[in-house]
């Protein structure tokens, strides 16, 4: 069974304010680069744009590889938490994206993972280069 990670990022500079995500897919065991986009989502907070960088990143893997497994890493301890069972979804904006995730993927090949920051540079960058328009 292929096994591949994506890297996800999301941010908004305002909080709401112009908002854009990240995302990468590698494969785990060559660590080659299958997929990787940066896009504007509009106006929006940094949480919903980290869902929809969760979201491009499942739905490109489903159409690349609907039977992989997948190790889903990102900065985002909230988005982690809660697609991880572990917290609560309480905003009524962020509902419809956590189906959509679960929805995107299935749910039980999908493990999530916190990492700092630092460690989730190559996705910060693709959403800092789509929110300055280089992409």
């Amino acid at each position: 069974m292929n096994r591949f990670v994506i890297e996800a990022d999301g941010g908004s500079r305002g909080n709401p304010g112009p908002a854009a995500y990240g995302t990468l897919i590698y494969h785990a065991e060559t660590r080659e680069t299958v997929f990787e986009i940066g896009q504007k989502i509009g106006i929006a907070t940094n949480n919903v744009a980290e869902y929809q960088g969760l979201i491009a990143g499942l739905r490109a893997l489903s159409e690349l590889d609907p039977n992989a497994e997948v190790e889903v890493r990102m900065d985002s301890k909230l988005v982690v938490e809660q697609m991880s069972g572990n917290w609560k979804v309480k905003h009524e904006n962020i509902k419809p994206l956590v189906s959509q995730a679960k929805e995107a993927f299935p749910p039980e090949k999908v493990k999530y993972v916190w990492v700092p920051r630092e460690s989730n540079t190559r996705a910060d960058a693709l959403l800092n280069k789509a929110l300055d328009g280089l992409l």
